[in-house]
């Protein structure tokens, strides 16, 4: 009857911690920066490569920890994700979309950073890419 018990308490106490680990994760956030997401575009397409591209505000030119938010970003094993970053009260794009360019050229001069994870985790991070 102890071991009944004794198994039954571990169950409880591993789910427990599954479930707090869970949702106890890491976000964008949780940053310092004050992060704000103010486009997003991620294609419709489920059975294959999903698209992501984002323009995001920060607070300050955070090199490390812009690179920390776009890791946390959503990413798919063979699709792309791209961060663009701008600083809070610059001019930023309302709407993002899909190519090689991702946005109206206007807000190139005011782009701080861009995150690009590619197929397979490639990771790029560039300092004033449209400069």
């Amino acid at each position: 009857m102890n071991v009944k018990y004794l198994a039954l308490g571990a169950v409880v106490v591993l789910l427990g911690w599954f479930v707090y680990d869970s949702l106890s994760q890491p976000t964008g956030q949780d940053l310092p920066g004050n992060f704000q997401e103010v486009a997003a575009y991620r294609n419709e397409n489920n059975t294959g490569p999903v698209t992501r591209v984002m323009a995001v505000t920060v607070a300050d030119t955070l090199w490390r920890e812009m690179r920390q938010y776009g890791d946390l970003a959503p990413y798919t094993k063979y699709g792309t994700t791209k961060v663009y970053f701008f600083r809070q009260g610059q001019p930023v794009p309302k709407t993002v979309q899909p190519g090689e360019v991702n946005f109206s050229p206007e807000f190139n001069k005011h782009c701080l950073a861009k995150y690009e994870k590619e197929v397979m985790s490639n990771v790029s991070f560039k300092r004033y890419p449209l400069r």
